[in-house]
């Protein structure tokens, strides 16, 4: 990628000293409003390892100041065999869409963090009871609780964020967001860093501007109402076990940066999306929790910019996921070397993985997203009424831009509520696109597994000789456990893609479904 480097440094070298009078008014807002903790909260984290192994400890974080809490569970928490300590479970809103009107009616759940290293025994009751059955997810953790009535145990071996459903409720759930104990973490009076402590922060903008060289520390129990902006700045940072709540637009926008970092943070009922990353480069995301529930509430949105880790994040969104994307609005450039992994996406709306729909239409300054990776992913749910936005894993690629090289391996999707499994399609869609895609290229999808009923007919789709989806390859594609091959499971005269099922249709080249043999073999 081609970065303004030297528009960034002119403007760098100009603006130094308004940037550090930034950090001053910043910092001394963060430290004002650090004492605003509300009474009766907690001022500390409470570390305990009173019983168990040496390395077993449970961090409580203190209460979250205007965020509301939701009584439906109680969840306490101990190392093995300790004593338990009470976590606290607060409101988050989802979106539900009434496919008739389109209306977005907010759905109340659960969401509870804490902090541990080692091991930790979890119980969760429900309380208004009448309990049938308890599930504990992502599947694939294999997590069975022992249950008692209404309340249910389990134990975490490692930090996770996990989704405990009872009687398979969808919004009447708890997200449980267990961290990795924070070490090293900045203090209030470091250099370079605004510290935010456990309290309410607000802002009369509602607008914190990070400048370079600097991290903000939300701390466990710090509920920052801003939305966060980097933009023309390197080396900086968003950590912490604390909360982005309610911002009046996005919670964090980047752009134009380099070397940027967020782990750990929590983002709660943005007005619209959660991240959007533009024209930027070097950046990593990890453990980062979301959930939105209104119009435009995406998860993690990347335009024009490269070489870019999502890693070990929780997303439940009103909107895609993850989107990927080039140009739109003044946003200009080609999106490269974007990784994507250890992460479990709930998709209350749209896509969970959502690739291409926007670029540059000028045919003489066309773009392209090239390099993705999509590596040990679990995909939660997918609820999209409109059949041209559906598809856990979906490719919409308009306005001439050309994807590429694309990896997805080891992806598992539970069953979703309407939608589909696959949709990849060249589209010039009137809404969104002033031309179609040129094109989808060399596609690989590894140990992609999808068991439930609900599934639609996928799609893959090219619009003309000249607009091709070519050198696709599915390898151990298994559908409620029948591995789709071209070579064996099916009559001879049957398409392979008939299994899944999908519909391909004549602008497809070099579609293959592959067993784990046959790719071994070639």
């Amino acid at each position: 990628m081609t970065s303004p480097l030297s528009r960034r440094s002119t403007l760098q070298a100009a603006g130094v000293l308004a940037a550090t009078g930034l950090v001053s008014s910043v910092a001394g807002t963060a430290n004002a409003a650090t004492g605003s903790v509300a009474t009766g909260t907690a001022s500390t984290e409470e570390a305990t390892g009173d019983a168990g192994n040496a390395g077993d400890i449970v961090v409580i974080h203190p209460a979250l100041p205007s965020v509301p809490v939701n009584n439906s569970f109680t969840v306490k928490v101990r190392t093995p065999g300790g004593s338990w300590q009470r976590v606290g479970a607060y409101l988050a809103k989802l979106p539900l869409i009434d496919p008739v009107t389109g209306s977005n009616r907010a759905q109340n759940s659960s969401f509870a963090a804490f902090d541990f290293s080692g091991t930790v025994e979890v119980e969760v009751t429900y309380n208004p009871g009448g309990v049938g059955k308890f599930r504990v997810r992502p599947d694939s953790y294999g997590i069975t609780p022992e249950v008692l009535g209404s309340t249910a145990r389990f134990t975490l071996d490692r930090p996770r964020n996990v989704v405990v459903q009872v009687d398979d409720k969808v919004f009447d759930c708890l997200h449980l967001l267990a961290n990795p104990v924070e070490r090293n973490a900045p203090a209030e009076g470091d250099k370079n860093v605004m510290y935010f402590g456990p309290g309410l922060h607000t802002h009369p903008d509602r607008t914190l501007r990070v400048p370079s060289n600097t991290t903000v520390h939300l701390a466990a129990g710090a509920v920052l109402t801003s939305q966060v902006v980097f933009e023309n700045v390197e080396n900086s940072r968003l950590v912490g076990r604390g909360v982005l709540y309610n911002s009046a637009v996005g919670a964090v926008f980047v752009r134009q940066c380099q070397n940027v970092t967020f782990d750990g943070i929590t983002i709660l009922n943005p007005r619209y999306e959660n991240i959007r990353v533009a024209e930027s480069e070097n950046l990593k995301i990890k453990n980062v929790r979301a959930f939105s529930h209104q119009g435009w509430g995406d998860g993690i949105q990347l335009y024009c910019s490269e070489n870019v880790t999502v890693d070990g994040c929780f997303l439940r969104t009103s909107d895609d996921c993850i989107a990927l994307y080039t140009h739109r609005w003044d946003f200009y450039g080609d999106t490269r070397n974007i990784t994507v992994r250890n992460c479990s996406l709930w998709a209350d709306v749209a896509h969970p993985i959502n690739i291409g729909i926007h670029g540059n239409a000028d045919p003489n300054a066309p773009e392209m997203l090239e390099n993705l990776r999509f590596e040990n992913i679990d995909i939660l749910d997918h609820r999209e009424p409109q059949v041209l936005y559906q598809g856990a894993i979906a490719f919409m690629v308009g306005d001439n831009n050309l994807v590429r090289d694309v990896k997805f391996d080891n992806i598992r999707v539970e069953d979703f509520r309407w939608g589909q499994l696959v949709h990849m399609r060249l589209t010039n869609n009137p809404k969104w696109n002033l031309a179609a895609g040129r094109g989808i290229e060399n596609v690989y999808i590894k140990d992609l597994t999808y068991n439930g009923k609900n599934a639609g007919l996928s799609v893959i789709a090219g619009l003309g000789e000249d607009r091709l989806i070519k050198d696709v390859t599915f390898e151990n594609l298994r559908v409620n456990g029948r591995v789709i091959a071209d070579s064996t499971g099916k009559p001879r005269w049957y398409l392979a893609s008939d299994g899944v099922p999908m519909f391909v249709n004549e602008y497809v080249r070099n579609l293959r479904f592959l067993t784990t043999e046959e790719a071994a073999a070639m």
